[in-house]
């Protein structure tokens, strides 16, 4: 019988990993919560390529080592933001004025009630990063928020750069919510914005939390 060789693409960095990648894996992992094993053959199957039924004939060493190689940066989520991102040879800024955003971005970003990585976050995404239109220095512009453009882009995109965004928002976020709380101004904000600031702080706790279960079978 001809032996089959299998060619994997095992990715050091976060940056190896696309959202579009990311949001199959999350989507697969669900439906195996407290299932160790399926949980690890799910992650070489999404990370590494390696198809499902293999993984049994699957030798110990490379199996540990696929492990090894997965567990030196799945747990680590702790990213910068990185205010300059290409995609398809056109540079795109981290909105350069948060305090200032335009009213539309704002609205639309905080339709969502809640900011996670999900099937949305492609959507926020788009209003966050913009092309840049002017730069000199730190200093920038990014094209004006128009309400329209292809959010598909962003499934493309190296989980680095959301992972950076999503706690630099969530971050600020915190921090506008502990004001609001030690501010006798609370009426002043917005009932749907005190919402989504309650919720996503709530829903980071749970999200680091499962992240951290999830890739601690690495490390076992």
């Amino acid at each position: 019988m001809a032996i089959k060789e299998l060619e994997l693409r095992i990715p050091t960095s976060y940056g190896d990993i696309t959202l579009k990648k990311w949001l199959e894996l999350q989507n697969d992992i669900k439906n195996y919560k407290g299932d160790e094993e399926a949980i690890t053959a799910i992650m070489m199957h999404h990370l590494c390529g390696l198809p499902v039924e293999y993984l049994n004939s699957l030798g110990l060493e490379n199996y540990i080592k696929i492990k090894d190689e997965l567990s030196k940066f799945l747990s680590k989520i702790d990213l910068p933001l990185q205010r300059f991102i290409e995609i398809d040879g056109v540079e795109y800024g981290f909105e350069p004025n948060l305090s200032k955003m335009t009213y539309g971005a704002y609205a639309d970003i905080t339709k969502y009630q809640t900011i996670e990585i999900d099937t949305n976050w492609q959507n926020i995404m788009s209003i966050l990063y913009r092309p840049v239109t002017k730069k000199q220095g730190d200093m920038y512009l990014t094209k004006t928020y128009e309400g329209t453009g292809d959010a598909s882009k962003f499934l493309s995109v190296g989980m680095d750069v959301h992972f950076g965004a999503l706690f630099f928002l969530l971050n600020l976020l915190m921090e506008l919510w502990n004001d609001i709380l030690n501010s006798s101004m609370q009426m002043d904000i917005p009932p749907n914005t005190k919402l989504i600031l309650q919720k996503s702080g709530q829903l980071t706790q749970q999200y680091m939390n499962s992240l951290k279960g999830t890739f601690s079978v690495l490390t076992k």
